[in-house]
This record gives C-alpha cells, sequence and structure tokens, in this order.
C-alpha cells in the first residue's frame, strides 16, 4: 500500500510540475474570476438579491447595502488568476480535436458525441478507462437512522425548532414556481424572498428544503414529514414528465444559454445542484426510487448542455462559464456515479471541477483572496469526493492544502470564514471585522470538508474543527426556539448584533437565503458526525463529537449511549459517559474516542468500569478494544481550558486582539462597542466564573402604565422607565435586568423571597458586573456607602411591591416621575418634601420585583476591562443582543 500510494504522490506532483509550466511567460493564461465579466457589479448573493428585489421594490432604499459592502465586494472582481490545471490535457483539449480525427486529416467528424474520448482526455490519455478505487479505506458515516439525539438538550432543541419550521411551509407554495414552469396548474401562493417568482434564483431553497427534510426524516422518523417530503417529490416529477427533456427546474432554459454566452444570470448551474442533491438525498438516504430516476433524468439532461458548448464552442468555453457559481455540481455527479456507474456521469463530474482554482490549491498557493467564498468551497468538496471516487491522491492534497489555507490565514475564532462573501487577504482580518462575516453558507461547506478530512485521515484536529465550526457558527444562526428565523452573517465586528445587520433575522415565509437553505440542511443532520465506523475484522467504532445521543452499533451489535453532565463555568471539566448494552455478551469491538485539543493532560482522566486507563493525551483518540457486556461503562472527565486566541493578522499593530475561548465555545461580551481588557499573562486572573448562586439575585422591576408593563432599565450610564420587551433574548432584557445583592456578602438568600424587604442591597446592572448604582444614579465600581439602597414595603401600600429607598438618604427614593412612561428618567424624590397628591408620588415610587428578565447562562464569565468589566457568555446562545467577539488585551 505504501509503494502504491507513493507512486501516486510521485505522479501528482509530476502533474504539478506540468501545470506549473503552463504558466510560464509565454503560455495562454486564462482568467479564474467569480463570475461573467458583465456580471461583475453584482458578484455576491447578497448584491443580486437586492438588485432583483429592488427592481420590484416600491421602497429601493430599504433594500440598499450599507456602506463599504458593496465596495468591498466588487473590488476583487477583475483579479488575474493564473490558472494552472489539474489535468494537463485542459490546457490544449480543443473542439477540432474532440470532433473530429485530427487536424488536416480526412477522417469525418464524430456524429455522436465519444463520452469515453473526453474521459480519456480529462485522464491525461492512455486507452484505460478503469477508474482507480480510493487509496485507503476511509471512516464510513454513522446512518442517521441509527442516531438519535438525547431529549432537552442544546442539539435536540436546535433539531426540533428546524422540525418545526420544515412542517409549517406549505407544499403547495414550495413547488408554485416548479409547477408554473412546467405548464401545470399552480395551487396556493408563491413564496417570496429569494424564491419568489421573478428572482433568477428560485428553486433553490426547495432543493435544500429536499435534502434537510430527507435527513430529518432519517433523524425522527416524523410521518407527517415523510408524508410531505415525499408529496413534493411526486409534484416534481409531474413537472419533469411534463417538460419531457429531463429538465427539471422552476426557471426557463434560457438561463442556460445565458450562461453559456457569458452573459448576465443568477448562477443556474447553483440551483440545479441543489435540487439534483435534493433529490439524490431522497434517494440514498429515504428510499425514494423515483428520485433516483429524476435526477438521473436531469444529468442526461445538462450533459446534453455541457456537450453542444463544447461542440459549438470549445472546451475553453465550458471552463469559462465555470466562472459563474455553480454550486457543488461535481460533488452530486461523483456522488451519481457511484451510484450508476455511468461513465457519462463521472467525465461530466469532471467537467465541472474548476480547474482554474484546484490548480492554484495543487501548487499549495494561498491565492484565495478576492475570490467568492462559497462559489469555490463546494467544488473543493467536488474535489474531495472525486478522490474517493478514483483514489487521485492530487485531490486529496488539494483538500488539505485547502484546509490548512484556511485555518492558517483565513478563519475567525468561530471556525466561520469571509467578510463580505469574498476571502481577503491572508492573515489580514482586523480589518474585515463588520457585520458581514463568516456567512453561514461557508461554515455549511467547511464542515463537509474537515469531515472528509477526518475520515481519511483520523486525525483529531480536523474533528476539533468540526466541533467548534458546529457550536459556533450552526447553533449561533438559529434565533433561540424561533422556527424559521435565522442569520445570513455572523457579525465579528465589537459591539455589534445578530439582529442588526444588512440582512438580520429572516422571515418564516419572505426570506429562503441560501443560508436558509444551507440552514435547514444543518440543523436536519446534527448527528451525523458524531459517530464513524471502521468495519473489518474487529468493528471499530470512532466517537469524536460530545453530543448526548444513542447509536444503534448494528455492525458491531453495540448500543452506545452517550451522556454529558451539564456543563458550567463554575466546574471546569467535561464529563461524559459512555454506556453500552449488546443482546449478545462478549462482542470484541473498538472504541476510539477523540480527547479534543482545548483541553489539558493535567487532570484529565479515563476510566472503564470504574478502572484507571491511565495517561489521557489531548489532541489524540483514546482507544479501547475489548469483548463488550450489557453495563460496561467508560467514563472521561477532561479539563475545560479557558484560553485567548489571537485573530489571524500578522500585523504587529494588531496582536492585541483576542479572542475568549472556553474549551470549544467562543465567548462573547455584552457591550454595545467597548473591547478594551486588563490583561494579565494567567487568564485566571483577569476572567473569573460567575457563581451559580447568582442567578438566584436576579430581577427586574416593573410598573403598569396605560395598560403597558414598562420596566426599570440601565442603559447608556442612565436609569429610565423602557417598555417590556415582547420577546425575549432582547438588549432591553440585558438592561432590565439586575443582580441586587445584600449589604452583608453573606445572605446569599433568594432576592425572588419576601424577605428581601427591609435589607440594604446593592444594584448591579446585569451586563456591567462589579459595577452598581449610586444613590446619585451614576454607576460606580466603588462599593461605597453611597451604593446601598434599602428595599422596603412598597409606598403604595400593594401586597407584592417594593420601593428602593436611599441608603444615605432615608425617606428618599427612586421614582419614575408623574406619568412613569416608557423613555421617562428616573430620579430622587424625598417623600418629606413633596406633598403627595392622589398617591402618584406613592405609585411612582412603587415597583412590582419581578421574575428577571434574563439569567446567566450556565456558561458565564467576567472578564476584567479598562473601563468597565465584561460579561461573557457562549456566542451560540446570543440572539438579539449586542456583543464582542474580540477584544483588544491591555496591560
Amino acid at each position: 500500500m505504501a509503494t502504491r500510494d507513493g507512486a501516486v504522490a510521485v505522479a501528482a506532483l509530476g502533474l504539478v510540475a506540468v501545470l506549473l509550466a503552463a504558466s510560464v511567460p509565454g503560455a495562454a493564461a486564462k482568467v479564474c474570476t467569480n463570475t461573467f465579466p458583465s456580471s461583475a457589479a453584482v458578484a455576491s448573493h447578497t448584491e443580486r438579491a437586492a438588485d432583483q428585489l429592488r427592481s420590484a421594490s416600491s421602497e429601493p432604499d430599504a433594500l440598499r447595502l450599507p456602506g463599504g459592502l458593496a465596495d468591498h465586494a466588487h473590488g476583487h472582481d477583475h483579479e488575474q488568476h493564473l490558472t494552472p490545471t489539474d489535468e494537463s490535457a485542459w490546457m490544449a483539449l480543443m473542439p477540432r480535436r474532440l470532433l473530429g480525427g485530427g487536424g488536416g486529416g480526412s477522417a469525418p467528424p464524430r456524429e455522436e458525441f465519444d463520452w469515453l474520448m473526453l474521459y480519456r482526455k480529462l485522464r491525461g490519455g492512455g486507452a484505460g478507462v478503469a477508474v482507480d478505487g480510493p487509496a485507503e479505506p476511509f471512516l464510513s458515516e454513522a446512518s442517521l437512522h441509527d442516531v438519535r439525539l438525547q431529549p432537552g438538550t442544546v442539539y435536540w432543541q436546535a433539531q426540533q425548532t428546524n422540525l418545526e419550521y420544515l412542517l409549517l411551509l406549505d407544499s403547495d407554495s414550495l413547488v408554485w414556481s416548479f409547477r408554473t414552469q412546467a405548464g401545470l396548474q399552480a395551487t396556493g401562493t408563491a413564496y417570496g424572498g429569494w424564491e419568489g417568482p421573478s428572482v433568477e434564483l428560485r428553486g433553490h431553497f426547495v432543493g435544500h428544503y429536499l435534502s434537510a427534510t430527507a435527513k430529518m426524516w432519517a433523524s425522527t422518523h416524523n410521518d407527517t414529514l415523510h408524508a410531505k417530503m415525499s408529496s413534493i417529490v411526486d409534484t416534481l416529477y409531474d413537472c419533469q414528465k411534463k417538460m419531457g427533456t429531463g429538465y427539471l427546474s422552476a426557471f426557463p432554459t434560457e438561463f442556460f444559454d445565458r450562461a453559456e454566452s457569458l452573459t448576465t444570470v443568477w448562477a443556474p448551474y447553483y440551483t440545479i445542484h441543489k435540487i439534483m442533491q435534493g433529490l439524490l438525498d431522497q434517494y440514498t438516504v429515504a428510499g425514494n426510487s423515483k428520485a433516483l430516476e429524476m435526477v438521473v433524468g436531469m444529468a442526461d439532461c445538462f450533459s446534453g448542455r455541457v456537450k453542444n458548448v463544447i461542440q459549438k464552442y470549445s472546451i475553453e468555453r465550458h471552463w469559462a462559464s465555470l466562472n459563474e457559481e455553480t454550486g457543488g455540481m461535481n460533488d452530486v455527479l461523483y456522488q451519481l456515479y457511484m451510484i450508476t456507474g455511468d461513465l457519462k456521469h463521472l467525465t461530466l463530474a469532471h467537467l465541472f471541477d474548476k480547474p482554474c482554482f484546484l490548480g492554484l490549491l495543487a501548487v499549495q498557493a494561498d491565492s484565495i483572496s478576492g475570490f467568492h467564498s462559497n462559489t469555490h468551497i463546494p467544488v473543493v468538496v467536488g474535489a474531495q469526493m472525486r478522490y474517493e471516487v478514483t483514489g487521485d491522491v492530487l485531490y486529496k492534497q488539494i483538500a488539505t492544502s485547502f484546509m490548512d489555507i484556511i485555518n492558517s490565514s483565513h478563519s475567525y475564532a468561530t471556525g466561520g470564514t469571509s467578510a463580505g462573501e469574498f476571502w481577503s487577504d491572508p492573515k489580514s482580518l482586523a480589518a474585515t471585522l463588520s457585520t458581514e462575516n463568516a456567512e453561514s453558507c461557508t461554515t455549511y461547506n467547511m464542515l463537509k470538508v474537515s469531515r472528509s478530512l477526518f475520515r481519511w485521515t483520523k486525525e483529531t484536529a480536523y474533528a476539533d474543527y468540526y466541533e467548534r465550526a458546529l457550536i459556533n457558527g450552526v447553533l449561533s444562526i438559529q434565533r433561540g426556539t424561533d422556527p424559521g428565523v435565522m442569520i445570513y452573517m455572523l457579525p465579528q465586528a465589537p459591539g455589534h448584533s445578530k439582529a442588526v445587520s444588512y440582512h438580520g433575522w429572516g422571515t418564516k415565509y419572505d426570506s429562503f437565503w441560501c443560508c436558509y437553505g444551507t440552514g435547514i440542511e444543518s440543523f436536519s443532520k446534527l448527528g451525523d458526525s458524531i459517530y464513524f465506523e471502521e468495519k473489518g475484522g474487529t468493528p471499530a467504532l470512532s466517537i469524536i463529537q460530545y453530543i448526548p445521543s444513542t447509536f444503534n452499533w448494528k455492525t458491531a451489535g453495540l448500543t452506545v449511549v452517550q451522556q454529558l453532565e451539564p456543563l458550567s463555568s463554575w466546574d471546569l471539566h467535561l464529563q461524559v459517559s459512555l454506556s453500552i448494552s449488546t443482546k449478545t455478551n462478549g462482542q470484541s469491538a473498538t472504541l476510539n474516542v477523540r480527547i479534543p485539543s482545548w483541553s489539558s493532560a493535567s487532570g484529565a482522566k479515563a476510566t472503564l468500569n470504574n478502572k484507571d486507563l491511565g495517561l489521557v493525551t489531548p489532541g489524540s483518540l483514546l482507544s479501547v478494544t475489548k469483548q463488550w457486556n450489557s453495563g460496561d461503562h467508560l467514563s472521561l472527565q477532561l479539563p475545560i481550558v479557558l484560553r485567548t486566541e489571537a485573530i489571524k493578522d500578522d500585523r504587529p499593530e494588531y496582536a492585541s486582539l483576542q479572542a475568549i475561548l472556553f474549551g470549544p465555545f467562543v465567548l462573547a461580551g455584552l457591550s454595545s462597542g467597548d473591547w478594551d481588557v486588563k490583561a494579565s499573562s494567567a487568564v485566571s486572573e483577569w476572567i473569573t466564573a460567575v457563581p451559580p448562586s447568582y442567578n438566584s439575585q436576579l430581577m427586574s422591576f416593573t410598573q403598569e402604565s396605560s395598560g403597558k408593563t414598562v420596566v426599570l432599565s440601565s442603559s447608556n450610564g442612565s436609569l429610565t422607565m423602557q417598555e417590556r420587551p415582547a420577546v425575549d433574548g432582547t438588549d432591553t432584557a440585558i438592561h432590565a435586568t439586575f443582580r441586587v445583592h445584600p449589604h452583608d456578602s453573606t445572605r446569599l438568600h433568594d432576592t425572588h423571597s419576601a424577605t428581601l424587604k427591609g435589607t440594604s442591597v446593592q444594584i448591579e446592572p446585569f451586563d456591567l458586573p462589579g459595577t452598581v448604582i449610586t444613590t446619585n444614579l451614576t454607576l460606580s465600581a466603588q462599593k461605597s456607602s453611597d451604593s446601598f439602597f434599602n428595599i422596603v414595603p412598597g409606598l403604595d401600600g400593594k401586597p407584592n411591591s417594593v420601593s428602593l429607598e436611599l441608603g444615605t438618604k432615608p425617606g428618599c427614593f427612586l421614582v419614575s416621575g408623574t406619568d412613569y412612561s416608557a423613555g421617562t428618567k428616573i430620579q430622587v424624590s424625598c417623600k418629606s418634601s413633596l406633598q403627595s397628591i392622589g398617591g402618584i408620588f406613592e405609585q411612582a415610587a412603587s415597583f412590582a420585583q419581578a421574575t428577571p428578565l434574563r439569567q446567566y447562562h450556565p456558561i458565564s464569565f467576567v472578564a476584567k476591562g479598562l473601563r468597565r468589566n465584561f460579561l461573557l457568555e457562549p456566542l451560540y446562545s446570543l440572539r438579539d443582543e449586542f456583543y464582542t467577539v474580540y477584544f483588544s488585551l491591555g496591560a
């Protein structure tokens, strides 16, 4: 095996040498761009959608791009890239050589397009047609049918929220444009957003929906969902049959005429990929054989189109058409070939490998700046499938090089990549921090890249990346448990919110962005990368993600139950329990469990049936081989290290920009822009955990005004009354929550109890730990005598109300004024100096002691700042709150 691998590597290096030679002065270089020259003004999805929707909008300004975004996106469209290709024959492959018997000869042109000959050309010549198998066996993914997430966990809740959304969507609305395009009667009403009838990308979300529902059904076996997705496949089948050519789309074939003539059009092959992949998933995951027939018909249809382009123009024209986004056309066609064995499908897949981009990666050059990120990551995913299908080690090297380039120079702490949908210069991310970072689609596809690399190599670094991107980049895009509310970008700039960006939160029925499509897929397959099987004489199972779940390991005849103790910032350990049950005792198998690199060997412990297994090494797989019996129990206790991580920017002036992580969790500081922290050498000296008891000290203070509830709020250094927020997860909820703790620090009783009345307390705004409100209505980090208030029975005499009396001025209280409406500033008034008329004073000075609008997350820390302290919480848990990911660390 080693000899064969070495020979393949030598051949690959020889090919790279040919590619480099093709790029020397005098050789004709091609241009590798993000789209056609005529489309340069609208290169990103965001801009194209705005351009098309603006034309139909009565309020065009609402769709205008924020300042700087358009300039950033356009700045790279005409960058010239040399194009060493991944097949030497491609450089000179011309129509005459494809269609005729040779230059100047008398042989007649071929009447039929010879896919076999084209395949040989793409393989670099030679008479053989055999496709080599993979260079080595890979780990196999566990079937989603055999994995069940543990109810009540974060992952299970995210899955259920997504399931609810998939069931909410109306089938007739989803297929409306397909029926219309096919000339069938369309019922119901078309959806809006990017699925609108006038939007050129229409139909893309339906393809994602087919993939998502197939995987969600496998993950849950929800019967209603199965019936829904099957009915959509049936409708699309009718549409395809009505058109009669194998073509299936929600838009006309004229879009492909424009693509083939290099004329402006919005990525028709991108949408076709989504539809083909969705149908293929309906077959491979959900077992719908009709869907396979449909995707084969589509492949035949588009092989005809590609053939015509090559015959009419040249193969160079086809390569040029790949400068428009084609999604993962190569990927889905390689998958299809694995099922059909049809050489035409394999050759067509080769034709969608974008050679000018893969060639750059083949020579391990970090020249990806200026490329549209999510146009090109799927091409790499397809190259990975090429490696799996053909065993061509060059494509393994391409994927490995690409992952190294992203991780070393182009990824944020979340694992996400891209700014305004594009890659910037390497190791220069500080200047890219904005609201438009880390497009969700790119994270979805980078997870695919890392997943395959782990399956090939079993290197835990790829699993570590997967964990980081899944937690911070995927779980972050849902708005809590609101079905169908997701984000496009994940802001990384200081003092920004997921809700306040160009797109903000989407809506259930009028967004349907590209990131909605990948979003519904991501939350449908949360169980697909926890367990990987290695078949052989002794079956082996790699457990690489810590997600509470149950796996029915049929190959070994075992059931594995993974459980986690709830994580807390107060307990710096991840505690994992793996319980085994078996129908027949004595089944021999191997468990390989990832020990993450973010842990520490000091304090790490692994036990099997309470027996210590010895040294546990972070960044490795802990391997246990035995004859397993029911009741066997493998336990892990892994220290979770709190650490900082520098932004990927090698310019000295940005060396202080650091993200804070707790194990794999990116911690965001609640902040509207301040990012200066007072760091020291040991993280533990300037970051401390929030004690669990603090949640019992939280409360909100409310009043009733004109039938509405208003809340006491601390924001921008002043106290006001604000309208109680209608939804959770807002900055208003943050500002209206206070930690109220007694003067006597030993009295850590529940502040919700009535016994708090008569207590001297300090009032600390939730998002400003260590800062208290003073009797002068200012904020101070100094705990002086003027920072205490007496909580006394409400002056209005109501049983559940309290009044806040100044500790240094008995008889003086916080009051909301005479109208105490939203926006009213809090004042200090004294009962002895103010005559009460009709109880107005008593009412203004009385508050209901309410349940806090916000709680501390179980993973919460306080970081010392230069001007104020920061409350740190996991980024994924935030919704509309304003936050900071990167801090400026100063002494």
